[in-house]
């Protein structure tokens, strides 16, 4: 078992690291937030009180950060891991950022001779407690050969994409789609109440048929056919529309980045866009589907 540094203990990586402990790794916990570092160490980990005391000595360091820049801040910076951690550690970045970041941070690593791999997740807190996320990962052969046992404490697939950068660049055409599934699921769902269906019925139909998809079968936005979906729980994220306005935005950066032609993506970012304005920034991303029953705020027309 490896000594594991493990940095942002948030909504997602609380639940992350405590599946390494479970997973019989010895974890150091550090988070701006102390309630979340005294939390983990409720569960077995090691409560650090500093970047410096997470990494020391540590065979992993795993990150789980908001946004490219603080990723790059806490990797580059004046005493970051590049700095404090030992040579033949490897290191995890599992936050979800523009893939130049990603591929920045790889390069600054790999100067410095560290085995280093972008891991972004899909799943959401409810994956990220149970330890069943898929995650996507970007670097070299050996660096993923190296994080792969790590990543298999927290999930239930460890994917290479490619290399440096690649598991952005994946997580964001994941989660694009994902977007485009979930309206397209709301405007077909709130269709067929408003001509009569049952909800139920047109579940059952529409999950065997060739409108089947994951935002229908696993995550249906009405309430009743799939019970641990947020919609039984007044929509409760598991994960949250600013989080997928926020992957929506990437994917649109870097659409323009390769020139890439993506009319539904926008559109579905405009629409979570709306969403948030309206009130949904409290709710899971399937609870669009109140905005365009016009339940709330105002119909997406």
């Amino acid at each position: 078992m490896a000594l594991i540094g493990f940095i942002g203990l948030g909504n997602m990586g609380s639940g992350m690291a405590a599946n390494l402990v479970k997973a019989g790794h010895e974890v150091r916990g550090f988070d701006l937030n102390p309630d979340a570092v005294k939390q983990l160490a409720e569960k077995g980990a090691t409560a650090a009180k500093s970047v410096e005391e997470a990494v020391d000595g540590a065979d992993a360091v795993v990150t789980m950060l908001p946004a490219g820049q603080h990723v790059r801040g806490i990797y580059e910076g004046d005493g970051g891991i590049l700095s404090l951690a030992k040579s033949d550690a490897v290191l995890i970045d599992c936050s979800t950022i523009d893939v130049a970041s990603a591929r920045a941070v790889a390069e600054a690593a790999k100067e410095k001779g560290f085995a280093f791999v972008d891991a972004p997740v899909s799943g959401g807190v409810a994956a990220a407690e149970g330890g069943t996320l898929t995650f996507m990962v970007g670097g070299s052969q050996e660096a993923f050969a190296k994080a792969e046992p790590i990543l298999q404490g927290m999930g239930k697939a460890v994917i290479r994409a490619g290399e440096a950068g690649d598991g952005q660049a994946a997580k964001i055409c994941n989660n694009m789609l994902l977007a485009i599934h979930m309206i397209g699921t709301c405007e077909a769902m709130n269709l067929a109440q408003r001509l009569g269906l049952d909800p139920q019925n047109f579940f059952n139909i529409a999950s065997q048929a060739s409108g089947q998809n994951w935002s229908l079968t696993s995550y249906c936005p009405v309430p009743g056919p799939v019970p641990a979906a947020p919609s039984n729980r007044d929509y409760k994220p598991g994960f949250a529309a600013p989080m997928m306005l926020k992957d929506l935005k990437l994917a649109m950066d870097a659409a323009r980045s390769v020139d890439a032609s993506t009319p539904l993506g926008a559109e579905a970012q405009a629409l979570y866009q709306m969403f948030n304005q309206l009130g949904g920034e409290s709710l899971d991303f399937s609870g669009i589907i109140k905005m365009v029953s016009g339940e709330f705020g105002e119909s997406a027309d």
